[in-house]
């Protein structure tokens, strides 16, 4: 789709339809924004879906409308390149009595530098104040976990074709710790890894072990 950031969807007697993903960061969203999704929606007749990426998906519209559709939303798309930072899911954490530590300002600073990023394959973010993990963060290419002693890094999680558990590559963190760490995997994994391969399959490849002791040797947790 080009510029219009649109997916075409499935096509029932002839008819195509498509639809777009505009970007919530870490599904946070003002009432007024979430109004102007319906109004525009309406308008288009769209349908809206809430998806499990803490986003809103409107889908059945016309291909034509597209660029009408982006320019009244005013909002950038979740997705721009497959192969990237798909998005930084958050549990709510501040707002919630469970929290260990408030974990949305962690998870917008991630959002802030990591969105849209170019890695080897399609990649997310999962951070959660405790460690319910909400958000499914164990499922996460790379997440971060709040607990009393401090936050975890974890890394290689996927829940798609090929499920996989998120491996813990360090505990007990201060939130500077964590986001160095989550800088070291993404840099060690943008060297290293084969293009197309998730991260969860390049630390299978390479060995857990390795990975561990490779990223953690680039930063100062001391």
């Amino acid at each position: 789709m080009g510029n219009n950031f649109g997916n075409l969807q499935k096509i029932i007697d002839g008819k195509r339809k498509f639809a777009i993903t505009p970007y919530i960061p870490g599904g946070f969203i003002l009432p007024e924004t979430l109004e102007k999704i319906a109004r525009v929606t309406k308008k288009y007749n769209g349908v809206l879906k809430i998806t499990s990426g803490q986003r809103i998906l409107i889908t059945n519209l016309e291909e034509s409308d597209l660029p009408a559709i982006w320019e009244e939303l005013g909002m950038e798309p979740a997705v721009k390149t497959q192969n990237s930072v798909k998005n930084v899911e958050m549990c709510p954490a501040g707002f919630c009595k469970r929290s260990k530590h408030n974990t949305i300002g962690i998870g917008m600073k991630l959002a802030k530098k990591y969105q849209w990023m170019d890695m080897p394959c399609r990649t997310k973010i999962g951070v959660a104040g405790c460690r319910n993990a909400c958000g499914s963060v164990y499922s996460k290419d790379i997440g971060v976990i709040a607990d009393i002693p401090g936050m975890m890094v974890i890394a290689g999680g996927s829940a798609g074709y090929n499920p996989r558990l998120a491996d813990i590559i360090a505990a007990e963190l201060t939130e500077e710790q964590a986001i160095k760490l989550v800088d070291s995997i993404f840099d060690y994994y943008k060297e290293n890894a084969e293009a197309g391969e998730k991260l969860g399959f390049f630390i299978d490849r390479i060995g857990v072990e390795k990975f561990k002791n490779d990223v953690l040797k680039r930063v100062e947790l001391s």
